[in-house]
């Protein structure tokens, strides 16, 4: 199982929005996370990067933000 880290804008321990993703999805502007536990947070902004063997993902915020 691939899990990942999301992060908002950086990978820099500060920008980490959620741990242990296993879904990801993009909509609206928006990109929906799911956590391993089935919690879900969204994000505005669009996927600028997914490293699934290194098990990270950036998202970059949309610029109203």
């Amino acid at each position: 199982m691939c899990l990942s880290t999301a992060y908002r804008n950086t990978m820099t321990p500060e920008a980490v929005v959620m741990r242990n993703v296993m879904r990801i999805e993009c909509k609206d502007n928006m990109v929906v996370l799911t956590d391993l536990m089935e919690r879900q947070m969204a994000v505005e902004g669009v996927l600028k990067e997914a490293n699934l063997v290194d098990g990270f993902v950036v998202i970059q915020e949309s610029k109203d933000n």
